[in-house]
């Protein structure tokens, strides 16, 4: 999200206490101010097959964002734009909570920056969305705890979420007398413009089972004990998918997305699908079916 940035606060001279309690009513689960500890803000882990993991790792600020976590996720994100042989791409938070938003340091300190500052600033927050975006592979969030503000957003940009019962979602941005810009694109675009402005406009706080009914999350576990079940059973069932074919497959419906269907565009898709009919994994997809046997990507 926009990081909450009231230009106020330094004039208040309030203490962290105060100012811990007032990011306490907008963001209900950001940490208050701690000293950071020396560890990877940022963990990636993969397996042979394809499946990584990406954890947003500062449980002491229940993985509130700052710039550096966004960079150290940039740069996580941008790595996987080259990594042909993944499959699928899981996000969650350590210790239990996806994404508190804002980290209270942060928000304090950009408050006497100049707009232009605050515009470079959120600059990041949009690049890094955007690298999640458009990772070629398909990117599942599991929520824990809470996502909100900035930590709803990347929920948004992923293509799929999964989320615990009782874990909690709001874009308060308005309550702070801000709006959630830099996430707008990809919550709007996951569930429709408009509960998008109901869910804006209004800055509540509302559960995983209503996050699914908007159709910002696609499943609802019943405990966290049900996440490695729930990872194992669907690392499995894509390991049917071909690498490449997903990537392709993400694109199309990048690209078709909002189109008029005219000439041009049926001649878009026709080129894709010939191309695919071509290639290395459409020739062994085919022949593996033909042949009644698995496909290489999937042994």
């Amino acid at each position: 999200m926009t990081k909450p940035t009231d230009p106020d606060l330094n004039a208040l001279d309030i203490t962290d206490a105060e100012a811990a309690e007032i990011n306490r009513i907008v963001h209900p689960l950001v940490a208050d101010p701690a000293p950071d500890a020396n560890e990877q803000l940022v963990r990636v882990e993969a397996t042979p097959d394809g499946v990584v993991f990406i954890t947003i790792n500062r449980p002491h600020k229940k993985n509130a964002f700052d710039a550096a976590t966004i960079g150290a996720l940039h740069e996580a994100f941008e790595t996987l734009h080259g990594a042909d042989h993944v499959r699928v791409v899981f996000i969650h938070g350590a210790g239990g909570t996806f994404s508190a938003g804002a980290d209270l340091g942060w928000m304090r300190d950009a408050a006497g920056w100049s707009e232009a500052d605050n515009r470079d600033d959120a600059m990041g927050l949009a690049v890094m969305l955007k690298a999640l975006h458009d990772i070629p592979a398909l990117t599942v969030a599991i929520v824990e705890g809470a996502a909100m503000g900035g930590g709803a957003g990347i929920v948004a940009a992923c293509d799929m979420a999964v989320a615990v019962k009782g874990a909690k979602f709001a874009f308060s941005e308005v309550k702070l007398g801000l709006i959630p810009a830099t996430i707008a694109p990809y919550v709007i675009e996951a569930v429709g413009a408009r509960t998008a402005r109901a869910l804006f406009l209004t800055g509540d706080v509302f559960d995983a089972e209503a996050a699914q009914w908007f159709g910002l999350v696609d499943q609802v576990l019943d405990d966290a004990d049900q996440i490695d079940a729930f990872i194992a059973d669907f690392s499995q069932s894509v390991r049917a998918c071909a690498p490449g074919a997903m990537g392709d497959a993400k694109r199309l419906v990048h690209d078709v997305a909002g189109r008029r269907i005219d000439h041009g565009l049926m001649e878009d898709t026709a080129k894709r699908i010939a191309r695919a009919r071509v290639s290395d994994e459409g020739q062994e997809g085919v022949r593996a079916f033909l042949d009644k046997r698995k496909a290489r990507w999937a042994e």
